[in-house]
C-alpha cells in the first residue's frame, strides 16, 4: 500500500498567522504538533515509510525536508501549484513504477481526524475495494447546512468488508448554496465529501487519461523521464503548463467508473476557516465559550476565539463573537461568522503588495 499526503496548500483563509513561507499545515493550531506532522504520524501504522510520499510546493521543500528529516518518505516537489489533479498524477506516475495495483491512499495534509484507529479502519476497506479497480472515499456524516464542502449523494449499500459497509456513490456535488445543503441534511442521502480518496496508480492515471488528456500528456512527459538525469529538468518546464484543475471537477464529477464511499465513524474536519478551529477546540472553551489560545484573557466576553502567536497579551472586554490572531507584524479583527471572508483580505493584501502576506 501507498500513500500520498497533499501538502502544497497555502491556506488562505488563515491569515495572518498563515503564511506564504508558513502555510496552514505547518501551524500547530490542533494541538502539540504541526497539521503536518499528525498526518504523517496518523498513515504510518498502515503505510510503511517508504511508501508514503509528499508532494509539496518549492517554496515549501526545505521546511518540509526538515520534517521529514531521518524519515523514508519520499518528497516530490512541484515547481508550481497545479491544485489536486496533476498533485496526484505526479505522485501517481513514481507509486505505478513499484506497484501499479497497489491501493494508494491520497490525503491532504491539513486535516485533523478524531480517532486514528476508525481512519485506519476504514482506510483498510478502502483498500480492499481499491484493489479491483474501484475509486473509493470517505464520506463525513454533515452535522450542519454546510456550503463550503462537496457532497457525495449515496446510492444503496453496496455490501460490507473487514466489517464496514459501503455504498456506490451516485454523484458528487460541489459546493451547494445553503438553500439545497439544507435539504441535503434533511434527506440523509448526502455526505460531505472529506478529500480523501483510496484508488490504484493505474486506475487513477486511466482516469486522467480518459477525462484531462491535456493533463495525462504532459504527467507522460514526466513520468517518461523518471530515472534520468533530465528528470527534473522535465519537471520544470512542463509541471507549470499542466492545467490546474482539482480532483474533484476534473474526474470525481465525471468518472463512469465504479465509485464507492465509506460512511466515516470518527470526528472530522478539513480545519478550514478560523470558525472551524474555533468548533474543533471545544475542549478549549472557558465558562463563556471562548477559546484563548495564547497570552489572552477575557471578561463579560463570550463566544470568542483569540489566536496569539506574539509576547504580549490580548485582552477582551464585554465583546461577543469575536476573531482576533495577533501575530508579530499583523493583527485581524473580526466576526467569527465571517471567517470564511479571511482569503478576501489574503487577496487584496497580496494584489496591494503587502508583505504581511508573506
Amino acid at each position: 500500500m501507498f500513500a500520498v499526503i497533499m501538502a502544497g496548500g497555502s491556506g488562505t483563509r488563515f491569515w495572518p498567522a498563515s503564511r506564504e513561507r508558513l502555510p496552514k499545515q505547518f501551524l500547530k493550531i490542533t494541538g502539540e504538533c504541526t497539521l503536518f506532522e499528525e498526518t504523517i504520524r496518523r498513515i504510518q501504522p498502515l503505510v510503511e515509510e517508504s511508501h508514503i510520499y509528499v508532494v509539496v510546493n518549492r517554496n515549501h521543500a526545505d521546511l518540509t525536508r526538515r520534517y521529514l528529516a531521518g524519515s523514508r518518505a519520499k518528497m516530490l516537489v512541484e515547481p508550481a501549484a497545479r491544485n489536486t489533479a496533476a498533485c496526484i498524477g505526479l505522485a501517481a506516475l513514481h507509486v505505478s513504477r513499484r506497484g501499479p495495483n497497489q491501493p494508494m491512499i491520497a490525503c491532504p495534509s491539513d486535516h485533523f481526524i478524531g480517532d486514528n484507529d476508525c481512519f485506519l479502519s476504514a482506510l483498510r476497506t478502502a483498500a480492499e475495494l481499491a484493489r479491483s479497480g474501484a475509486i473509493v472515499t470517505i464520506g463525513i456524516q454533515p452535522e450542519r447546512p454546510e456550503t463550503g464542502y462537496g457532497y457525495i449523494e449515496m446510492g444503496s449499500e453496496s455490501g460490507c468488508i473487514l466489517g464496514r459497509s459501503y455504498n456506490r456513490i451516485e454523484r458528487f456535488v460541489e459546493k451547494p448554496d445553503r438553500q439545497t445543503a439544507t435539504r441535503y441534511l434533511a434527506e440523509g442521502r448526502h455526505l460531505w465529501n472529506s478529500g480523501i480518496f483510496v484508488f490504484t496508480a493505474e486506475t487513477i492515471l486511466r482516469e486522467i487519461e480518459e477525462h484531462l488528456p491535456a493533463l495525462y500528456h504532459g504527467l507522460q512527459e514526466i513520468g517518461n523521464s523518471i530515472g534520468s538525469i533530465r528528470h527534473q529538468d522535465v519537471v520544470e518546464q512542463v509541471y507549470g503548463t499542466l492545467i490546474p484543475i482539482s480532483i474533484d471537477y476534473g474526474i470525481m464529477e465525471q468518472t463512469r467508473a465504479v465509485v464507492y464511499a465509506i460512511r466515516a465513524d470518527f470526528s472530522w474536519s478539513d480545519v478550514g476557516t478560523w470558525r472551524a478551529l474555533y468548533d474543533l477546540r471545544s475542549r478549549d472553551k472557558d465558562e463563556h465559550r471562548n477559546v484563548l489560545l495564547g497570552d489572552a484573557i477575557a471578561t463579560h466576553a463570550q463566544r470568542n476565539l483569540v489566536y496569539s502567536s506574539t509576547n504580549r497579551l490580548v485582552a477582551l472586554l464585554g465583546v461577543e463573537d469575536l476573531l482576533v490572531v495577533d501575530t508579530p507584524d499583523a493583527l485581524l479583527v473580526g466576526h467569527l461568522e465571517h471567517s470564511q471572508d479571511v482569503r478576501c483580505l489574503h487577496e487584496r493584501l497580496r494584489r496591494d503588495g503587502r508583505t504581511e502576506v508573506c
